[in-house]
């Protein structure tokens, strides 16, 4: 055999085993795709377990503090009126020994003009009336006194002060430091939109001559420092029952109406 046919043949086999090599590999790579979606689908699955277990976690823990919090509510003794609690003695003390009592969000609100005039006051801690001048002066000036790109909120005293500026007016509230400042904010927000529905486009005039319907729309609101309803339709509702009655007490009786014979 001729040194060329040994060359042929001995090439054959080689050549054939570096086809099927090729092939080999061809055949591994579709193969491998198979698992590597299987492997990433399971991967997917599992986080998504993950999340479930942490989401439950996070939901029993919540109403374990709930519950327990609501057990605490139910079973806390009354206080006792003594010269401790009374509301004398507490509208004597110093406001930085006053504490509210738990759950209560907001101790006073004020709404003030960019002139220092003080609009609107309400306060939810018993305090005398030089308390509140005293007060009422100090945050004025102090809120006044800062640029429109600050923060609004600040730290006095044992408190947190919370205010915004809409137009003329500022509306400020004083809360407990473990409050949330956003959830004040909203509430603060709320209650100019409830002014500027049933006013319509509120300004500090309508403020100014009808005070009487704004601290109306703030009880209607909130109740002894908490937002006690918070959708403006049952506000507004309310507030028109209550005008409706007031016209008919002011309506114009006659002689016989007032006596009760029509």
């Amino acid at each position: 055999m001729s040194s060329y046919q040994r060359t042929v043949y001995s090439s054959g086999p080689a050549s054939f085993t570096g086809s099927s090599m090729v092939s080999q590999r061809r055949v591994g790579s579709l193969s491998s795709a198979p698992k590597a979606h299987s492997i990433k689908n399971a991967t997917i699955s599992n986080a998504n377990i993950l999340l479930q277990i942490d989401n439950s976690k996070l939901a029993a823990d919540d109403f374990k503090t709930k519950s327990e919090c609501c057990a605490v509510c139910f079973t806390a003794k009354p206080l006792q009126h003594n010269r401790t609690t009374s509301s004398c003695s507490l509208s004597k003390a110093p406001f930085k020994t006053q504490r509210l009592l738990p759950g209560r969000q907001m101790q006073f609100m004020l709404l003030f003009s960019r002139q220092g005039k003080l609009r609107l006051q309400k306060w939810y801690v018993p305090l005398s009336d030089t308390q509140k001048k005293k007060i009422s002066r100090e945050v004025i000036q102090m809120v006044l006194a800062r640029k429109p790109k600050m923060c609004s909120f600040l730290e006095w005293r044992d408190l947190k002060i919370v205010y915004k500026r809409y137009a003329s007016l500022y509306f400020c509230c004083a809360v407990e430091d473990q409050e949330n400042e956003l959830i004040t904010l909203e509430i603060i927000h709320r209650y100019v939109e409830l002014l500027d529905k049933y006013f319509g486009s509120v300004c500090e005039l309508d403020i100014i001559f009808n005070f009487e319907k704004a601290y109306y729309i703030l009880d209607e609101f909130i109740l002894g420092g908490e937002a006690q309803e918070t959708s403006k339709k049952i506000v507004l509702k309310a507030i028109e029952q209550a005008d409706m009655l007031q016209e008919e007490a002011e309506a114009p009786r006659s002689v016989l109406e007032e006596i009760g014979l029509t």
